[in-house]
C-alpha cells in the first residue's frame, strides 16, 4: 500500500515540476505582458477556492474519493488537451480555468485518502509525501535539461508522458468501499472554522500563500533576468525541493520536540529571510543556494503541520471540507491574490520588488501567528 499511495504523488508533484518553473517563461515566449502571465498562473490557484471544496463535499457525501480522484485525472488531461490550439490569452485562461477545476480536485481528495490508509500510524505521512518531492525534483531537471536543446513552445508536449502517469497511477490505488461518514453534529463545522485557533491558522497560511506568488509566477524569469540559464533554473527549483524532502523525513523528529507554535513562528522567520535574500542577492549563488534551502522551511514544515492540524481541530466529520478549505482559502485564495500582486508590482516596478511584497506578507503573518496560534486536539 506504500507505493501505491506514494506512485500518485510522485506523478501528480512531476507535473507540477513540469509546469511550475518553466510555464511563466513558455507564456513569455507566447508575448504575454506580465500582468496576463501573472493572471493565467494565477488561475492555478484560483480554481482551488471552489474545486476543492465541491470535490471535498462530494467524497464526504458519497465515500467514493478514489472514483473521484480518477475522475479529475482523467477529465482536466483532456481540458489541459487544448493548450495545443494555441489560444490567445482568453482562450488559454479558459483552458487553464476548465483544466484546473479537475487537476485541482486530486491532492484534497487524495490527502484525506493518504491519511485514512495510514490510520494511527499518521507520523509516516511525511515518508509517503516525500515522493512526490521526488517526482517534482526529476521532472524539473529532466524538462529543463530538454529545455536547452529545444524551444519552450514545445514544453505542453513535454508534459503529455506525466499526464498519462497521473492516469495510470490513480487506477493502482485501490477503490474504497463508499461507506457514507454519520452525520454530523448540528452546527458542528460553524465551530470549528470560527475557533480562534482555527482563523489565526487560516489567516497564517493565507498569508504564506501570499507570499509565494511571486515565487510560483516569477522566480523563473527573475533569474532569467539575472543569467540564470533553463538548466540551472531548474536545478534551483529542484534544491527547494530537495531540502523539502530531508524536512519531511525528519519532521516527526521535530514535531516531538517542539509545538506547532514554536515549528510554524521559525518557519515564517525563514521565509521572510528568504525572499529578502531572492530579492537582494540573486547574483551570489552561494546565497541564492541557501535561500533555495530554505524552502524546507516555507513549504515542507508548514505543509506538514498544517495537514495535521486539520485532522485535529476537524476530525472525521469535516476532514475532507477542512482539507478544502485549507486548499481554497490558502493555497487558492492566497495563492492567487499574491500572483496577480506580484504581477502589478512587477509590471509597475521590478521582479524584487515582487519578492520584497512577500516579506512584507511573512512579516505580518509571523505577528498574527505569534498572537493566535494553539496546538489542534489530539483526535
Amino acid at each position: 500500500m506504500y507505493w501505491r499511495l506514494s506512485n500518485l504523488y510522485f506523478w501528480f508533484f512531476a507535473l507540477l515540476g513540469g509546469l511550475l518553473p518553466y510555464w511563466s517563461l513558455y507564456l513569455e515566449g507566447r508575448g504575454f505582458s506580465y500582468l496576463e502571465i501573472a493572471t493565467l498562473m494565477a488561475t492555478i490557484q484560483l480554481t482551488k477556492i471552489v474545486a476543492p471544496n465541491v470535490w471535498g463535499w462530494l467524497g464526504d457525501r458519497t465515500g467514493h474519493r478514489v472514483r473521484l480522484v480518477r475522475f479529475g485525472a482523467i477529465v482536466g488531461s483532456l481540458f489541459f488537451a487544448g493548450v495545443f490550439m494555441e489560444p490567445g490569452f482568453y482562450g488559454l485562461l479558459l483552458v487553464m480555468l476548465a483544466f484546473t477545476f479537475f487537476w485541482n480536485a486530486i491532492l484534497p481528495l487524495y490527502e484525506v485518502i493518504t491519511l485514512r490508509s495510514l490510520g494511527t500510524q499518521r507520523e509516516k505521512y511525511g515518508k509517503v509525501r516525500l515522493w512526490g518531492s521526488v517526482g517534482f525534483i526529476g521532472a524539473v531537471a529532466l524538462v529543463g535539461g530538454i529545455l536547452e536543446l529545444v524551444p519552450i513552445n514545445l514544453l505542453p508536449w513535454l508534459l503529455l508522458p506525466v499526464f498519462a502517469g497521473i492516469a495510470v497511477s490513480a487506477f493502482l490505488v485501490p477503490s474504497e468501499r463508499g461507506e457514507r461518514k454519520p452525520p454530523a453534529p448540528k452546527g458542528s463545522l460553524k465551530a470549528i472554522v470560527t475557533h480562534p485557533a482555527v482563523v489565526t491558522f487560516f489567516l497564517m497560511n493565507f498569508l504564506l500563500q501570499v507570499s509565494h506568488g511571486a515565487y510560483y509566477t516569477f522566480f523563473s524569469i527573475h533569474l532569467e533576468q539575472h543569467g540564470y540559464g533553463k538548466l540551472a533554473i531548474g536545478l534551483l527549483w529542484s534544491l527547494g525541493v530537495l531540502a523539502e524532502i530531508g524536512l519531511f523525513l525528519v519532521m516527526h523528529r521535530l514535531t516531538r520536540s517542539f509545538t506547532v507554535r514554536q515549528i510554524a513562528i521559525a518557519a515564517l522567520t525563514l521565509t521572510m529571510i528568504r525572499w529578502v535574500l531572492i530579492a537582494e542577492v540573486t547574483d551570489v549563488v552561494a546565497v541564492l543556494i541557501f535561500a533555495q534551502l530554505l524552502h524546507a522551511a516555507s513549504y515542507g514544515a508548514l505543509h506538514a503541520i498544517s495537514v495535521q492540524y486539520i485532522q485535529g481541530f476537524f476530525g472525521q466529520h469535516h476532514h475532507g471540507q477542512g482539507q478544502a478549505l485549507y486548499s481554497g482559502l490558502t493555497f487558492g485564495a492566497g495563492g492567487a491574490i499574491g500572483a496577480w500582486m506580484s504581477g502589478f508590482l512587477v509590471e509597475g516596478f521590478s521582479t524584487s520588488a515582487a519578492f520584497w511584497g512577500g516579506a512584507i506578507a511573512m512579516a505580518i503573518a509571523i505577528v498574527i501567528t505569534w498572537r493566535g496560534l494553539r496546538p489542534p486536539p489530539e483526535q
